[in-house]
């Protein structure tokens, strides 16, 4: 376990972190009071979301310890068990939040340094030494997005890694293959290949499996029940709802994308939770548990990344039309898109699912629960009309910078 944890945190190095970037980064916004929770409105989402395609959708909202549960449609379409807001899910990309934890507690203990060259800690492992750890944590590598490639279409992309074990340097390599986006320390450019190496700095530091620094750094000091590293194998434990892929074609049958290894995203998007452990894991990070102070202001270093939106150190803000920002990630890995967000005090916590993906409709949709969350009925309709245009199947959340939702 890490030292520290729920307990005194040493003097850390993060003194020596603060250097230079090429692109500003953004001030930390005023924050407003949210204004209470529209619950009808956000069950209003929820069945929007299904009527325009997607199996179910749920939302847990915990408000100051109140905890309101929301579901609609089923989490099975053949049984038609319908979906229950306790489901275990697959929750892509919030699982890049768990990796940085993981490697700010690693520098709290004096192991990493962020302004530090990644080729320090894994000698020749990238063709330039100017990428950094800070680089990799904020998307600002340069490093190209293999997943790009591999999910050029949808539903064949898929089935062709569905059961297959990918080593992380075979997906690094896949990147390497490409030109870089940007310079090092350059603008943001999401890229699940930064979470790759993430993975092998965590693997390399720590002397284990990511899984189990998970397990021991995050989910048993928390007490998740339902979060899970199950990586190769490609069932999900217990109760959950299973997971539907939309077809790029229109008109085309959904794609039952549960079992899967999720090997293609390893450390970038693996993880399996729950709401309920969503909430608690975001709220415990906002509130202090998890990192030194010093080390959850580096996360929330802010760079620019698309409308109304900054990204930190595997963390995203997500400025909302009530002036409110909220913190955490959005996740989409096949057959599940997953949204969860905190308040900054980490007092109000959301985490909603559709079990769909590839669905720019629903996809757009689902991000009004967090106006119905944390704006309450002051939103209105300042959140926007869904989209109507089907998302192309590039699994790349660079979707949170235009309307297609786009992977992990």
């Amino acid at each position: 376990m890490t030292l520290g944890v729920f307990g005194k945190w040493r003097r850390t190095a993060l003194g020596a972190t603060l250097g230079a970037t090429l692109v500003p980064l953004l001030a930390f916004p005023a924050q407003a009071a949210p204004p209470r929770p529209d619950l009808t409105g956000l069950r209003g989402v929820l069945r929007t979301a299904v009527s325009q395609g997607a199996p179910g959708a749920t939302a847990l909202l915990d408000d100051h310890g109140t905890v309101h549960r929301l579901a609609v449609g089923v989490s099975d379409r053949k049984t038609g068990r319908a979906l229950a807001p306790g489901d275990r899910f697959r929750i892509g990309s919030v699982t890049k939040v768990f990796s940085a934890v993981v490697l700010l507690q690693l520098v709290d203990e004096r192991k990493l340094v962020l302004d530090a060259p990644v080729n320090r800690y894994l000698p020749k492992l990238l063709p330039d030494d100017r990428i950094t750890v800070r680089h990799v944590l904020s998307h600002r590598s340069g490093l190209y997005d293999y997943s790009t490639d591999l999910f050029a279409r949808s539903v064949a992309g898929f089935e062709a890694v569905r059961t297959k074990v990918f080593t992380y340097r075979q997906l690094l390599d896949r990147s390497l293959r490409r030109p870089r986006t940007t310079a090092p320390g350059g603008p943001y450019s999401y890229s699940n290949t930064n979470f790759v190496v993430a993975g092998l700095l965590i693997e390399k530091l720590t002397g284990r499996p990511v899984g189990t620094a998970y397990q021991n750094r995050i989910i048993k000091p928390l007490k998740l029940r339902d979060t899970f590293y199950v990586h190769p194998g490609t069932g999900i434990p217990g109760v959950h709802t299973r997971g539907y892929l939309t077809p790029d074609a229109p008109a085309t049958a959904l794609v039952d994308a549960t079992r899967q290894t999720a090997s293609w995203a390893q450390s970038a998007g693996a993880l399996i939770s729950s709401s309920r452990d969503l909430t608690t894991f975001l709220s415990a990070l906002q509130r202090g548990r998890l990192t030194s102070a010093a080390a959850l202001t580096q996360m929330r270093r802010w760079s620019p990344a698309g409308a109304k939106q900054a990204y930190g150190l595997g963390l995203r803000r997500r400025d909302l039309s009530c002036g409110v920002s909220v913190y955490g990630h959005t996740g989409a890995v096949q057959g599940y898109y997953t949204y969860a967000f905190t308040t900054l005090d980490g007092r109000r916590s959301l985490a909603a699912l559709a079990n769909a993906s590839n669905s720019s409709r629903v996809h757009n949709t689902m991000l009004r629960t967090l106006e119905s969350a944390f704006c309450g009925k002051s939103a209105g309709t300042s959140a926007g009309k869904s989209g109507v245009r089907r998302g192309s199947a590039v699994p790349n959340e660079r979707a949170e910078d235009r309307p297609e939702p786009h992977g992990v």
